[in-house]
């Protein structure tokens, strides 16, 4: 295949017309703001800022001028992930023949989002006389669908309606080409001096006296709709129920840090960064009518529910909080396949992809309703289901789950082995669906030596690792449920598995494994990450895991802030592209876990220690999606892949899985273990409190000294018991 001309043929690659290089994000539920450092959307920005509900965006514009002036922006804030706080100052300007100098006029941008984006705008005038000035706003709203403003092209679109003005306010309305009205209302207090229509924008004006030193209060709040017109007659609050609003999430954020283990130690940047860590798992979880809760994949681009990503998250963060993964699992049964349906990629029993809820999911010009292109999400559904009830001994909710667990096996039989070969494989078969199907879904995600793209079906290396993990696990939730006879068909089809993996993925004369087998079941050489997923599953000897770790830690795959997820001697490789030369935080996550298993402590502390200073360089100390795979260098930095999500579930989680790892923890009913635990380089002390098992909790601390990390348990409550061992996670 022509790799120079795949990538024209991509629509789901994304390509917006602009690229910034900072912005700001905030989230609740399904609804994000992503702006400008300054609380910026620039009205012809193309780069995907805006407000978003439910894939669409609602809200394309919002500029603010201080006499027909930018102000300059100072300085920006996120408290707890939700709650946003920008300094700004005026330029220099002359009004009725006064002139009023740079850094005279403070305004503060106060933001949230709760059931809408709630602003409050404090001026205060710093001369010691009155000044008479201008505040302007900025409105507009193009209701373009997430995946329009990612770049892919429409045919058609709907039409925008004559906006609806009113003392307080506007309402912005468009139809789209699925006969929904979507609107979103636009409202102000106090009233402004006056609302003026310049299609397709709106212009705010306030006329204002500021005395000296007096704070000067106005609120703005944006309500997505679907569907639904609002009274615009309606008594309204001073403040549009800000004040309520960020009270409302101050508690609720509290509630969700009081139900997650607390993490602290001796090192400030660590403690702020699973603090931030924390509450940015909060501000992922979105809840949706009759199904239930979970974590979605990212922002901007990945703002809604994934299969494979919430799985993986949910996996990493068992120690922070079991509960996300028994929240994922009820979800994601309530999408199981039940039919086959080549548009959305569906059959019965498999585990979906990525579900939409706009315009485009709607009329059918993307399969997204939901779409089941992931060959793997049915694999960690089960590993996540068994690991989950390890942890927890939650036997009623297995009973629970044994009908979709059931059923994702039957699809690893019917319908997972294409060819009927022993593996996993997939191949495209919606003519708007992802030609690759692994974790790496881009699309040129899987290449060979040469650069060429294989033809399918694939089977990818890391996949026949899951399945391995989820036919074994299969197997011990057999055995807890009482059927020992199925339980044994499970085992004796993971040992068949592994003896034909050995056979074909295994390189000995290179000490490392093939990435995948293409169609014709010829061997894809090309050195990437993938094979270290392998690690945790158990599919390698201990000879093969140890010959794996080496090859990972090498310098073309070992950037020095982490594992590329190609060989830098290989064709493809590009440290900027998406999938073919970036470190990415979660595949070095799970590759540190599994080096973990492997008995390989030092290469995961070095995992652990990379990562730990990658974040060091971006904002909040957050690890985003992915960052460039270059070379770390004295002095330098690591290098921002430019449309990242960040956050983004699985990196989020990353820290929590690495701990777990190098603490040697986990929990097995109402019993906590601890296997040789290891404090990386950069702590000396991390305690653990509520750490949660069966009905009881326990606190535990655990200090390095001279090489050795000693574990003390604080206190303990309920029925618990600590108990410590010598084999490894």
């Amino acid at each position: 295949m022509d790799v120079c001309n795949v990538n024209l043929q991509d629509e789901f690659r994304i390509s917006p017309g602009d690229i910034r290089g900072s912005v700001e994000i905030i989230k609740e539920g399904r609804m994000f703001m992503n702006s400008l450092p300054g609380g910026e959307i620039p009205c012809q920005d193309m780069g995907g800022l805006g407000l978003y509900y439910a894939d669409t965006r609602f809200l394309s514009c919002l500029e603010l001028r201080l006499n027909d002036a930018e102000p300059v922006f100072l300085s920006r804030a996120l408290r707890d992930s939700h709650f946003a706080q920008v300094e700004m100052t005026n330029r220099e300007f002359t009004k009725d023949g006064q002139l009023v100098p740079l850094q005279t006029i403070h305004l503060r941008l106060l933001r949230m989002i709760e059931d809408g984006f709630y602003q409050r705008i404090r001026l205060v005038n710093f001369l010691p006389c009155p000044l008479q000035l201008n505040l302007r706003l900025k409105l507009g709203a193009d209701f373009f669908d997430i995946f329009e403003v990612r770049g892919m092209a429409r045919s058609r679109r709907g039409e925008l309606q004559k906006p609806v003005i009113h003392r307080h306010g506007v309402i912005l309305s468009y139809i789209g080409t699925d006969n929904i009205r979507r609107s979103t209302e636009i409202r102000f207090s106090p009233a402004p001096t006056r609302i003026i229509e310049d299609d397709p924008f709106v212009h705010i004006e306030y006329s204002l006296k500021l005395e000296p030193k007096k704070k000067h209060y106005f609120y703005l709040r944006v309500t997505p709709q679907i569907e639904k017109m609002s009274n615009h007659n309606r008594a309204i609050k001073s403040d549009l129920g800000f004040k309520e609003a960020a009270e409302y999430l101050s508690n609720d954020y509290q509630g969700w840090k009081d139900k997650c283990l607390k993490i602290s130690s001796d090192n400030e940047s660590f403690d702020y960064m699973i603090r931030g860590a924390v509450t940015d798992l909060r501000a992922l979880r979105s809840t949706y009518p009759d199904k239930g809760t979970i974590l979605e994949a990212g922002i901007p681009w990945f703002a809604a529910p994934f299969g494979r990503d919430s799985l993986i998250t949910a996996w990493e963060t068992l120690l922070l909080n079991p509960g996300i993964a028994k929240e994922t699992l009820s979800f994601l049964a309530k999408y199981q396949g039940r039919e086959v349906n080549s548009w959305r990629d569906e059959q019965p029993g498999k585990i979906m992809h990525e579900i939409r809820f706009g315009e485009m999911a709607a009329v059918g010009e993307v399969p997204h309703t939901p779409y089941y292109g992931s060959v793997d999400s049915t694999l960690w559904f089960i590993i996540l289901l068994a690991d989950y009830i390890r942890w927890t001994g939650d036997k009623p909710f297995l009973l629970e789950m044994a009908a979709p667990l059931a059923k994702a096996l039957q699809w690893c039989e019917e319908y997972g082995d294409i060819d009927k070969d022993g593996y996993i494989e997939y191949q495209c078969q919606s003519k708007k669906g992802l030609s690759n199907q692994g974790w790496k879904d881009s699309w040129d995600g899987v290449v060979d030596l040469d650069g060429s793209i294989p033809a399918g079906p694939i089977a990818l290396v890391e996949v026949q690792g899951y399945y391995y993990r989820a036919l074994n696990d299969a197997a011990a939730l057999y055995e807890l449920m009482g059927e020992p006879q199925k339980a044994v068909v499970f085992k004796q089809k993971a040992e068949k598995l592994q003896k034909q993996f050995h056979q074909d993925f295994w390189l000995e004369n290179r000490g490392f494994l093939v990435y995948a087998l293409d169609g014709r079941k010829k061997a894809i050489k090309t050195v990437v990450s993938n094979p270290g997923h392998c690690l945790f599953s158990g599919i390698l000897s201990d000879q093969q895991a140890h010959r794996v770790v080496e090859r990972l830690m090498r310098p073309d795959l070992f950037s020095g802030w982490g594992i590329r997820t190609m060989s830098a001697e290989e064709t493809a490789y590009n440290p900027m592209s998406y999938h073919n030369g970036t470190v990415w935080p979660h595949d070095n996550a799970i590759i540190g876990y599994g080096m973990r298993r492997a008995g390989r402590v030092k290469q995961l502390k070095e995992i652990a220690e990379s990562l730990f200073g990658a974040a060091q360089n971006f904002n909040y100390l957050r690890l985003p999606e992915l960052f460039c795979g270059f070379t770390k260098r004295e002095k330098m930095r690591p290098v921002k892949y430019p449309i990242a999500c960040d956050p983004q579930a699985w990196s989020v989680g990353s820290i929590f899985l690495l701990l777990r790892a190098l603490l040697g923890i986990k929990c097995r009913g109402n019993e906590i273990h601890i296997s040789d635990p290891h404090v990386p380089e950069f702590l000396r002390t991390v305690r653990l409190e509520n750490v949660r098992a069966g009905t009881g909790s326990a606190m535990l601390e655990f200090t390095r000294h001279r090489n050795k990390t000693y574990c003390i348990i604080m206190e303990t409550e309920g029925n618990v018991k600590v108990i410590f061992e010598k084999s490894e996670v």
